[in-house]
């Protein structure tokens, strides 16, 4: 049976003193639930029935301790996999977050655990684990732990902290005479995630916020995802790098860091490696017609001495191209975890990355990789507000169901389900269609839809790596309709035009055609009017700002016009004559439930006014069915009965 990791969220209105951190299917009607237990970790089993039941009952017979598999806190790093009938977990053991260790519990196989050393662990934050085979073997099959801790190995006297890869076999007994009930098989090696600068410094991102195995149809040679954070004073920054199972396994063959003395530097590991080599698993590879190694147990002791005195690694995994995919610096949010679709577009295939953030978005992102050296091209496709919370003590969690299309987004104070595309938001041309670069969307000749690949040949439009709607578009709907919009503005008082592009990566500009007689030209932004990413904003509106304003798009060589506005500016002396005159014949205040004779007339009047300033057509419509208006309130005209649909306070026309 395949068994699924699964992310449950229990939501309270109050502070909950059992946070669930373990949740796996245990068979086919139960699941293995552990929890925080009010710094006393449990678990138990859940029964959920057999499939097309709908149940959810605690067994409280199989009620017990979870220490070893569950931390004391919902904040403490951890990490968990559940293999094979066996629980592997990466976490601090006690209540005061010394015992950082590696256990393996519950299943047919013997319970082990690191040794309380240093070298092996150092204070570490466990963020992931996953079971990844080397090959075909399942003698060779080992858990991958993914975590940040303290080094040892760096020159800052082990205040550095660096990002590690480790593992262990799954088929590690432990020793016979050394490390008995310990982990004979843990290695673990350093993740490098940085940028190249000038004079060969490199800016490094050493804290690692999340892991996301990219598994590939064939569940070989899987890629993995990691998002890292800073740990500098300076600036806060974030990075996703990606590393190939190649990479990594070539490092786990190579040398070992040792270092001969406290004044001595680390350095690779030049003497006699030991046989069976340590770190590698018992298996058909290890077998020797004179000496038959069936388990750990059978290593020799010089091969147990070694693995615990040479943990780790000499040389670090580097990322893909050595540098990271996407790079993103002084947000306001911090990114907090990722997951990654493979898709299948027109020209290729493209990991849509969707990155959660501590204020309750999700960030959708492609990277576009041209050359084997050159910076990739991050493209950011959406940025959706799922939550209108921040999560700066407790991050989002993101569960992806691919087949469905669909992402789980959860909280502590809700779960979401959220669409891994809506095609449908990229307007109505096929130039926006092709320029929003969507791999899971293409124009179809009549709108932007889902794409779907298939051996039929179908009329479809996209260009992911390019994003040219020249060369695809111009036998189509090339840029849509425009409608031209109207907003009235009033001398003095300030005024905005909204104007937001359907593509994130489009650069605005403003241009105005104020009469006939003149040219159209592009608008001078000051401190009076300034360029914004919702639109353009008049802080103090002038008469001879009135006119004809074009918002243009412009990307990747080719504009179009995204919306047109006239501007028309009501002069401020017509203004306050009218509210003079409004002054004058203003009848008494009364409840707003109708046109009453003593005050419809005035109002009317008043209403007339303002309709002839802006250049209302309907004046006889207004004439015939009145207005409702009381001081202070805005109004709104109901044709059908003169009763006021909303009030509230009066703003600026």
């Amino acid at each position: 049976m395949k068994h699924t990791h699964i992310t449950l969220l229990f939501v309270f209105q109050t502070e909950c003193a059992n946070y669930i951190r373990v949740l796996y299917p245990l068979n086919r009607t139960h699941l293995l639930a552990c929890g925080t237990g009010a710094f006393h970790p449990i678990c138990a089993l859940v029964y959920v029935g057999h499939r097309g039941e709908h149940v959810f009952n605690l067994d409280p017979t199989s009620v017990e301790s979870g220490r070893g598999r569950c931390p004391h806190e919902p904040n403490r790093g951890f990490a968990s996999a559940f293999i094979g009938g066996d629980l592997y977990t990466g976490l601090t053991a006690d209540f005061l977050g010394r015992d950082s260790v590696i256990f393996r519990t519950m299943g047919h196989r013997s319970s082990l655990r690191t040794e309380m050393d240093q070298r092996l662990l150092n204070a570490p934050k466990f963020v992931s684990a996953y079971l990844i085979p080397d090959n075909d073997d399942r003698d060779n099959d080992k858990v991958y732990f993914f975590f940040t801790e303290k080094a040892v190995e760096s020159d800052s006297k082990g205040r550095a902290i660096f990002s590690r890869v480790g593992r262990i076999c799954v088929n590690d007994a432990g020793g016979q005479r050394v490390l008995v009930n310990k982990w004979s098989t843990f290695n673990k090696a350093r993740l490098v995630c940085s940028v190249p600068g000038p004079d060969g410094i490199d800016t490094y991102f050493d804290e690692l916020e999340d892991v996301f195995l990219l598994r590939t149809k064939d569940g070989k040679s899987p890629e993995i995802y990691a998002l890292f954070s800073t740990i500098s004073n300076v600036f806060q920054g974030f990075a996703v790098c990606v590393y190939r199972m190649a990479d990594i396994w070539e490092v786990f063959n190579g040398p070992y860091a040792h270092k001969d003395g406290p004044d001595h530097q680390w350095a690779a590991y030049e003497g006699k490696v030991p046989y069976p080599r340590p770190g590698v698993c018992p298996s058909k590879t290890t077998n020797q017609p004179s000496r038959q190694y069936s388990s750990t147990k059978d290593y020799p002791d010089e091969v147990l001495h070694f693995a615990r005195a040479h943990p780790l690694m000499s040389k670090a995994v580097h990322p893909v191209h050595r540098r990271p995919v996407l790079v993103k610096t002084n947000l306001q949010h911090r990114l907090r975890q990722i997951v990654v679709d493979r898709v299948e577009a027109e020209d290729g295939q493209y990991d849509v990355m969707f990155i959660g953030t501590d204020a309750g978005s999700i960030l959708k992102v492609i990277a576009l990789q041209r050359g084997n050296s050159a910076a990739a091209e991050e493209v950011i496709l959406e940025e959706l507000q799922v939550f209108k919370v921040n999560f700066k003590r407790q991050q989002s969690l993101c569960s992806p169901l691919f087949g469905q299309q669909m992402l789980y987004v959860g909280s502590r104070v809700g779960v979401a389900q959220v669409k891994l595309h809506q095609c449908e938001t990229y307007g109505t041309a096929c130039a926006e269609c092709c320029l929003a670069r969507d791999p899971y969307c293409a124009w179809d000749g009549h709108t932007c839809t889902r794409y779907q690949a298939s051996g039929k040949r179908r009329f479809r439009r996209q260009d992911i790596r390019n994003g040219n709607p020249m060369h695809h578009c111009l036998d189509q709907n090339l840029t849509g309709e425009r409608k031209e919009k109207v907003v009235y503005g009033t001398e003095h008082n300030s005024t905005f035009l909204e104007c937001i592009p359907k593509s994130p990566q489009a650069t605005v500009q403003w241009f105005v055609h104020r009469s006939p007689e003149e040219l159209r030209d592009e608008v001078k932004t000051d401190d009076r009017i300034m360029k914004t990413e919702q639109g353009l904003l008049f802080r103090k509106l002038f008469r001879q700002d009135a006119g004809m304003y074009y918002c243009k798009a412009q990307e990747h060589g080719f504009a179009q016009t995204v919306t047109k506005i006239m501007l028309e500016v009501i002069e401020g002396e017509q203004l306050e004559q009218v509210f003079q005159r409004e002054q004058e014949e203003e009848p008494p205040r009364l409840p707003c439930r109708g046109p009453d004779p003593r005050m419809l007339h005035g109002q009317r009047m008043w209403f007339k006014d303002i309709m002839h300033l802006i250049g209302y057509a309907n004046l006889q419509r207004v004439e015939e069915d009145g207005g409702c208006w009381q001081p202070g309130l805005s109004w709104r005209c109901h044709v059908a009965g003169a009763r006021c649909i909303e009030q509230k306070p009066r703003s600026p026309l």
